[in-house]
């Protein structure tokens, strides 16, 4: 979705520069903007998160608490940790993070999360808090970053069709209440959709997408949101005790 919203964008030596929203994705919690003057600016080198290492050194940088140009250091602390973000259901991101104990605040998050080549291998998005969400509390060495792959994939979308579209397979799951790691259960099946056609069922519980475990309802959002829309991808579903595998081709929904 376009806007015409003026924003300012604020240089290191405090010069500022008007820019505009070009898109945004509520859903992958990214935004592009457009800066009118962008005469000089050097783009940032950009790395990958799938070469990150637990342990590895990383940095972030931003304006933690009002405090400008500031930079934090921590470790990669987890990889591909899925996690969501926002208040309710309808303001909630999905995303499967790179988790660091560098110290995230309201300010710098939104923020690069960069190797030691300095090249950016996240968007820091969002933190762990002592009540169990992610919110405005400090930091408490819990920090999670959106993926550059995810990150590209969605700016790319913007920039070419001014929206961004995330992969469904037409079903509900539950998210809420214990988890007990065996699994996503499916809650709902969406008549006429891609779960529908392969055969899933409210009760089914998926266990492994592409052969990667799946653990809860958010781990199953966050292992089809690493694909794109189109692709046709296997679901490892566990029905009455017996194993099975399906394929389902993604579908795609703006947000």
């Amino acid at each position: 979705m376009c806007s015409s919203d003026l924003i300012e964008v604020v240089g290191q030596d405090g010069e500022r520069r008007a820019a505009t929203v070009v898109g945004r994705s509520s859903v992958y919690d990214i935004a592009v903007l457009k800066i009118a003057d962008a005469d000089g600016l050097e783009p940032a080198s950009l790395g990958s998160s799938r070469r990150l290492r637990v342990g590895e050194t990383v940095v972030a940088f931003g304006s933690p608490l009002g405090l400008s140009s500031t930079v934090t250091a921590g470790i990669v602390s987890a990889l591909q940790r899925p996690v969501s973000t926002g208040e309710t259901a309808d303001e909630s991101s999905y995303i499967n993070a790179v988790q660091t104990d560098a110290a995230i605040n309201p300010g710098n998050s939104g923020g690069p999360l960069v190797n030691l080549l300095g090249q950016v291998v996240g968007v820091n998005s969002a933190i762990a808090t002592t009540g169990g969400g992610s919110g405005e509390a400090g930091n408490i060495g819990v920090g999670f970053a959106i993926p550059i792959e995810q990150v590209e994939i969605t700016t790319d979308q913007i920039l070419r069709t001014g929206r961004a579209q995330y992969p469904i397979i037409g079903a509900k799951v539950k998210t809420g209440g214990r988890p007990d790691g065996r699994g996503a259960v499916i809650d709902t099946v969406v008549s006429g959709g891609p779960a529908q056609a392969a055969g899933l069922a409210e009760g089914d519980r998926v266990t492994e997408v592409d052969g990667v475990r799946v653990a809860d309802g958010i781990g199953l959002i966050v292992a089809i949101r690493t694909h794109r829309p189109g692709e046709t991808v296997s679901f490892a579903v566990t029905r009455d005790g017996v194993d099975r595998t399906v394929q389902i081709t993604l579908d795609a929904q703006t947000g």
